[in-house]
């Protein structure tokens, strides 16, 4: 298995069949040459930002595509594009494992391009599409995008969605059922005793953070206890953003005897603040999390948290869209297959019985 940032195996053709357009012409509409033109492609460290997002813009315009399909004949090798842009550095490790793996189990070549903005979207797909990728992983929060799908769809290349909660019917997906998963958290800490718990919610953007927030109300509500807004804290799936929410909840008096965060960065940042206020845990604070990347065991104490089996998502969105760009090499039709694989709830020693203060 090959990975590479910016396809830095790839090597330019001078046209593209379809279009017309040599490398020249995209040179000339960038304003740069055609030797830092075949750089970007190839993913020379040397060229700048600007100039590479001048030539992504400018190979987009053109629809110039490096003429690839030679080398991919000869070699056997499938290009699977990942376009990623997540805040939780553990999410992304997990899932770069999972996928690396699945690349050399299945010959393939792994191209990362990381992207911000929607300019930046387009510029990242424009490039991995350069680079010749034969299907493109979109995991979150990207998942949720639109406009990403809508780019990939329009330019007919196979798209993976992953750890989206909603899945769109026109694009093939791996998931958990998030729902189910902080439902079961949830209930989990009201079997431990626990009536006022705090809740701090992902990135709004992103469809799992909702559902996830939906299913602790309901459990609440299940439970016959209140959700009170004032017990819901805003997060964005970061460190830092965790930080400020667990500070928020556990300033307020009294304050909750269990908070269950969204992920386990943010869970892991309310230990933080839990052990700076001098509180015991899980004596004082039941603190839960979600996804169980490594963070979840390399803070203390270890975090209980709903497993995601991010690894194996990964490899599965290999899987898919392996089969899927076979079956449109046969001519085949491709219908968006979704994947559900299953949570599991890690109990750990970050919670505890409820006690009264």
């Amino acid at each position: 298995m090959d990975i590479s940032n910016k396809a830095a195996h790839a090597a330019p053709a001078s046209s593209d069949p379809a279009s017309g357009a040599t490398v020249h012409d995209v040179a000339r509409l960038a304003g740069v040459s055609a030797m830092t033109v075949s750089r970007v492609i190839n993913g020379r460290a040397s060229v700048s930002a600007a100039t590479r997002d001048k030539v992504a813009a400018a190979i987009t315009s053109l629809r110039y595509q490096p003429n690839l399909a030679a080398r991919a004949a000869r070699t056997g090798t499938l290009r699977i594009g990942l376009l990623y842009s997540n805040p939780s550095a553990a999410f992304l490790s997990e899932f770069l494992v999972g996928a690396m793996d699945q690349c050399r189990q299945s010959g393939g070549q792994l191209l990362l391009e990381r992207c911000d903005d929607l300019d930046s979207q387009r510029a990242g797909i424009s490039c991995l599409v350069a680079a010749g990728v034969d299907g493109i992983l979109v995991p979150p929060p990207l998942c949720d995008s639109p406009a990403v799908l809508a780019q990939l769809n329009q330019m007919g290349i196979p798209a993976i969605a992953v750890a989206t909660a909603r899945p769109s019917p026109d694009v093939s997906a791996v998931r958990i059922d998030d729902y189910e998963g902080a439902l079961a958290m949830t209930r989990y800490l009201l079997a431990l005793g626990h009536r006022d718990i705090g809740f701090i919610e992902g990135d709004p953007a992103h469809t799992p953070a909702l559902l996830r927030r939906q299913a602790f109300e309901h459990a609440m509500r299940e439970a016959g206890l209140p959700a009170p807004p004032h017990r819901v804290a805003q997060g964005y799936f970061t460190y830092r953003s965790g930080l400020d929410a667990a500070r928020q909840l556990l300033a307020q008096q009294p304050r909750p005897s269990a908070i269950f965060a969204s992920n386990d960065d943010m869970a892991a940042a309310t230990l933080a603040v839990a052990h700076g206020m001098g509180l015991q845990i899980p004596q004082d604070l039941s603190v839960c999390g979600f996804d169980d990347t490594p963070v979840a065991t390399t803070v203390w104490p270890e975090l209980s948290t709903i497993h995601q089996p991010i690894a194996d998502m990964a490899r599965a969105a290999v899987n898919l869209v392996i089969d899927e760009i076979r079956q449109r090499r046969a001519g085949a039709a491709a219908p968006a297959t979704h994947r559900l694989l299953e949570f599991t709830l890690m109990e750990r020693a970050s919670s505890g019985p409820w006690r009264p203060r």
